[in-house]
């Protein structure tokens, strides 16, 4: 039996991976700590039962440090961050503030509860990290790997990359035991809707605008959350200490075909139910017209990186991982659950902003 602090739980990775984890490991008390700013909510595991919630920051060192000792935690599994590239161009304080001050003020905490007091109880400091530290490549260019130079384009990644330096360094430096996982672009149930995949079906479905950013050829590798969740389950038991692993979807597409994918999907959907007519008259498939009719080419952001890809080779190996679907069927999985739950979405489409990654 393991005891888990779960940053971010609230989160769209982090309440996915709690789902995971109650499931696969029913006896494991897991504490969830989420500070449930815009991209937090607690609907996401308001119905997993079991939980310890407590609503707080990661920076506040007085808070971590007692969750640690009074639930005797082993296991931190650290996913809240700021996350989103566009708002990072605009407040880049934020993020650094967050993601490089919040994860120093855990692994201080860690450290003075599993390392200073001398207890020598076994511990993981699971750290989730994302490729965009890597920079971006060429058309040509071999995908991403665990000894890939960094080279962070934007304030998030730059932030997210101070942050995995300081978890090697905790670990060379004095001793923690810590894995950090470098995921590629995820999508999937509970997403928070300002990132492409659940922006773009929320805007079909209201009749709004598909923004593209540039040509849209923008390439990434797509990572459904629930294999994600599986690798960084695999990464927390067996990976080694110390190391890096990168969680891949091996399935690199631009997000051109994405978007044709997901207008493709919308249309199919209306016409196989007549009652999401009546649900969304505003979406252009109400009216028998094609979702692609609302695409729009807008100005690329700055900075926009061109192509993520990621060779998942050291999971595979050493782990075992491997992504279970391909992402046709992945993506009808996320498009019926934004369907279906229709009231979570509606309940904080308000936060988002139009912009996305």
């Amino acid at each position: 039996m393991n005891n888990l602090l779960v940053t971010g739980g609230a989160g769209f990775i982090g309440a996915n991976f709690v789902r995971h984890w109650r499931t696969a490991h029913p006896n494991d008390l897991i504490v969830v700590l989420d500070a449930l700013t815009y991209a937090g909510n607690r609907a996401s595991i308001d119905d997993i039962e079991g939980l310890v919630f407590v609503e707080g920051d990661i920076r506040d060192a007085d808070l971590v440090s007692r969750l640690l000792g009074d639930h005797a935690i082993d296991r931190i599994v650290h996913f809240a961050a700021e996350s989103h590239v566009d708002r990072s161009l605009t407040g880049p304080a934020a993020f650094v503030d967050t993601n490089v001050r919040g994860t120093l003020t855990l692994l201080d905490a860690a450290k003075a509860a599993w390392l200073n007091k001398g207890s020598g109880q076994p511990h993981r400091f699971h750290h989730i990290s994302t490729d965009e530290v890597f920079g971006t490549l060429g058309p040509n260019d071999p995908p991403f790997r665990e000894t890939t130079a960094y080279a962070p384009n934007s304030p998030y990644s730059a932030s997210k990359a101070a942050s995995d330096h300081l978890v090697r360094a905790y670990h060379h430096s004095f001793g923690l035991d810590v894995v950090t996982t470098n995921c590629s672009n995820n999508y999937g149930p509970y997403q928070f809707p300002e990132k492409l995949i659940p922006l773009f079906i929320l805007n079909a479905l209201h009749g709004r605008n598909l923004p593209i950013y540039g040509d849209g050829m923008q390439v990434r590798d797509w990572l459904y959350v629930g294999d994600h969740v599986r690798g960084i389950e695999l990464a927390l038991q067996n990976g080694k200490t110390g190391e890096t692993y990168c969680i891949g979807g091996g399935q690199e597409l631009p997000n051109l075909q994405v978007i044709e994918t997901l207008c493709a999907a919308v249309d199919d959907a209306f016409a196989k139910d007549g009652r999401l007519a009546e649900r969304f008259p505003d979406a252009p498939a109400a009216k028998g017209k094609p979702t692609a009719s609302l695409k729009t080419h807008v100005i690329d952001r700055p900075g926009h990186d061109r192509r993520y890809a990621i060779d998942e080779t050291k999971a595979k190996t050493e782990l075992g991982y491997a992504a279970a679907h391909g992402f046709d069927q992945h993506f009808q999985d996320t498009l019926r659950w934004y369907l279906e739950n229709e009231s979570w979405w509606r309940a904080i489409q308000g936060r988002a902003k139009p912009v996305r990654d």
